[in-house]
């Protein structure tokens, strides 16, 4: 299970697949629907949204007018993944989307943020940043109306360079719901919160 959480966390985390889609994206109204259901609903009115055009480019399609940012799902990756994540943290995404054009690989990606973060040439959030990803098998999503059945939201929130002994957290889940900390000490250390499936 771990090893499934940190990998679909890592492709939310790395980029959207910037290549040609195979499998034609919705409409910009659905993806834009299925994105907010990542939001929270006081958030959801003014989040920016970025997800795909009719021939796979990765663009922007409703500007924001609060502090979110949404990404639409990837119609060329098997399942349903959107995420919505802190203004703050845009730097730090759009570079991996940035480095993932570049063919990177996720360990590279990894490592030259890491390496930029700590020089400072990576802005990386300056406080406690949130990213909330909800995630679903195909079979569970509705294309007709966006909604997404027995999705599952986990709930994360970047303290950069934080550690184990500086948050007092665990290095992995010892309960429901309890939160602890992946990649500490790193550019990219985040408290994870994973509710139980329901």
């Amino acid at each position: 299970m771990k090893k499934l959480l940190i990998a679909s966390l890592t492709a939310c985390l790395v980029a959207p697949n910037l290549q040609a889609q195979t499998t034609p994206a919705p409409s910009a109204d659905m993806q834009i629907k299925t994105a907010l259901l990542a939001a929270p609903s006081d958030k959801k009115e003014g989040a920016k949204v970025y997800g795909y055009s009719s021939d796979g480019q990765f663009k922007v399609l409703r500007e924001g007018t609060n502090d979110l940012i949404c990404l639409a799902d990837d119609p060329a990756t098997k399942g349903i993944n959107v995420s919505c994540y802190h203004a703050k943290l845009e730097p730090f995404m759009a570079r991996g989307r940035e480095l993932k054009m570049e063919k990177k690989s996720a360990k590279e990606v990894f490592d030259i943020r890491e390496a930029e973060a700590k020089s400072g040439k990576l802005k990386m959030p300056d406080a406690p940043s949130t990213l909330f990803v909800l995630s679903g098998n195909d079979e569970n999503y509705d294309p007709a109306t966006g909604e997404i059945k027995d999705g599952y939201l986990r709930y994360v929130v970047y303290i950069p360079f934080a550690t184990a002994e500086s948050t007092g957290l665990p290095l992995k889940p010892e309960g429901p719901a309890m939160p602890w900390i992946m990649d500490p000490g790193t550019h990219r250390a985040h408290i994870m919160i994973n509710p139980p499936k329901q």
